[in-house]
């Protein structure tokens, strides 16, 4: 059964701020407080934590070690940050630790696809690289452990660059459909629908059953956190037949640990189709920049690529255990900029809407994590991350009707929003959803549907008070 918490708490000492500011909204409206006493919660502002969190607003608001890093673990988040950040370089070479790149590859280095630690966008032109977008591949039926089921001669992912005398695979391009409508109170919006076109194969034609998901790079903040929220406390929000009739049936996925040998739930990507930070670290290592690992040893070369499967590699691993983990290390301990603006009324007035017209549904506010098996600086903090990290059917125009594990097409993971209003002076855009379609956050709420439907439903029919001072709320994580 799922749990609600929507009580305010409010300390001695608080900011009180009378919501007369909404005397001009109906009261019937979602979202309406008249002469209702609003304040922040206490620790609301510490988005990480009392640990993890940073007082920084600027382009640099995601690379930042968590407070709490000491020791030798402070000096490995710096080498795991240059593991990070720094271009991996064709093998052979004299930067032996960093050689190795490819040989079909999407990034020449993690930050490619993150950088500055925040989220990556769709190219903005045809032939744009390293954007932060890229697309999953995949054919009808399930892989050894449950898994997708790759195109048997491009695999799962498709790399659109490589290294030289390898061919790249393709490249593809995007074309977008403009639609328009208006908000109750007569305000115009307009939404853009994404159209994916793959071009210039090397290898010959794709599957004809072919299935292709894009998917963005996603901020890195906060990762070890959510790896420390206890299993538990995530699913206690699962309800798959919705008994409370209120639209919303978050289910986990269960996905395959490929360094354990078990299956387990994930929790990490756009389908929850990672169940740990090792994991995901080491998946995105072979299959972004075709770099091996002790967790993926193999190269990302199926049998049709026979110049990608003779390249010289960087060795084999070519990332060891050691870098790996401080690679781990690093993405795990990236602290959490603190919210912005948590005692302004419009801020306030706006969670409220939030809460009213049902986004805390899925966009779970705040969990306390249990204990990190590595770091124990993530362990027993309060946190906000905004999310449920279960799966959810969010509708048929979202949809990219390709399942991963128990993720069928129509899924997605709720992603956390803490960080999500420092984008545009992070990584200079406002592009939202997992393929960047929404270029704000009034277009990432019109395009939710399925289990969202009922929310933005609301939201398109809140006033123009309420509705800016939602957005201003979700401006402030």
């Amino acid at each position: 059964m799922k749990r609600y918490i929507h009580t305010i708490a409010l300390s001695l000492g608080s900011l009180y701020v009378l919501a007369a500011v909404l005397s001009s909204c109906d009261k019937d409206e979602p979202g309406s407080y008249l002469n209702v006493m609003l304040a922040p919660e206490e620790g609301e502002e510490l988005s990480g934590g009392s640990r993890n969190t940073v007082y920084d607003a600027s382009e640099n608001a995601f690379a930042f070690p968590s407070p709490a890093l000491t020791g030798l673990d402070e000096l490995e988040f710096f080498v795991g940050n240059s593991f990070f950040n720094q271009n991996w370089v064709t093998s052979p070479a004299s930067t032996t630790a960093r050689d190795g790149l490819g040989p079909v590859f999407n990034a020449r280095s993690c930050s490619g696809c993150h950088f500055k630690d925040g989220r990556g966008r769709a190219p903005e032109v045809d032939g744009e690289l390293t954007s932060g977008l890229l697309l999953r591949l995949s054919i009808p039926g399930m892989g050894p452990h449950g898994g997708p089921l790759g195109d048997p001669t491009y695999g799962g992912q498709l790399n659109d660059q490589s290294i030289l005398d390898v061919p790249t695979e393709a490249s593809f391009r995007i074309t977008y459909t403009e639609t328009s409508g208006q908000f109750d109170d007569g305000t115009s919006w307009s939404l853009r629908k994404p159209e994916y076109w793959i071009e210039n194969p090397s290898f010959g034609p794709f599957s004809d059953q072919l299935m292709v998901s894009p998917r963005v790079g996603q901020q890195i903040i906060g990762l070890g956190l959510l790896e420390a929220i206890h299993e538990s406390d995530l699913l206690a929000y699962v309800d798959e037949g919705d008994a409370d009739n209120d639209g919303i049936s978050g289910r986990a996925n269960y996905v395959w640990d490929a360094e354990h040998q078990e299956t387990r739930m994930g929790r990490f990507g756009w389908k929850a189709n990672q169940p740990s930070l090792r994991q995901q670290t080491a998946g995105a290592f072979l299959g972004d920049i075709g770099i091996t690992s002790p967790i993926f040893p193999d190269e990302n070369c199926t049998g049709a690529q026979q110049d990608c499967e003779q390249a010289e590699n960087g060795g084999s691993p070519e990332i060891e255990e050691d870098d790996l983990q401080k690679t781990v290390l690093y993405v795990a301990s990236l602290a959490v900029p603190a919210r912005r603006s948590v005692d302004d009324p419009e801020v306030l007035q706006g969670r409220e809407v939030f809460k009213e017209i049902g986004c805390a549904g899925c966009h779970v506010p705040s969990y306390t994590t249990g204990a990190h098996p590595d770091f124990d600086h993530l362990s027993n903090e309060k946190i906000w991350p905004y999310s449920d990290l279960l799966l959810h059917d969010m509708g048929d125009e979202l949809a990219d009707n390709r399942p991963d594990f128990l993720a069928n097409g129509n899924e997605w993971r709720t992603p956390p929003l803490w960080g999500i209003g420092l984008f545009q002076t992070v990584n200079r855009h406002t592009n939202y959803l997992h393929d960047g379609r929404a270029r704000n956050l009034t277009e990432a709420i019109l395009w939710h549907g399925g289990e969202g439907q009922r929310s933005r439903d609301n939201f398109a029919g809140l006033s123009t008070e309420n509705r800016e001072a939602l957005i201003s709320f979700l401006e402030s994580l």
